[in-house]
């Protein structure tokens, strides 16, 4: 895809559609990634973001318990002291 470069101000820079955008779930911030002679944009990610307030909603339902015990019955503690 070959994409015009365009004045902005006394930078340059390029657009992208609307649909790039939504596709590629492209919101405020994009990473750039310099590889031999390739520019390579990629989506900002915050894959934790908001976690606390997740967290705290799910205690409030609770909605918070474990699925498994987190000891097993064969596991053998003394190993580890």
């Amino acid at each position: 895809m070959e994409i015009p470069i365009i004045k902005i101000g006394n930078s340059k820079g390029f657009r992208l559609s609307k649909t790039l955008l939504e596709k590629y779930n492209i919101k405020d911030k994009v990473e750039l990634i310099l590889k031999k002679g390739h520019i390579i944009i990629k989506p900002v990610s915050t894959p934790r973001k908001n976690w606390d307030s997740a967290f705290k909603k799910m205690h409030e339902s609770g909605n918070d318990k474990l699925l498994f015990n987190d000891v097993f019955e064969e596991e053998n503690l003394e190993e580890w002291n």
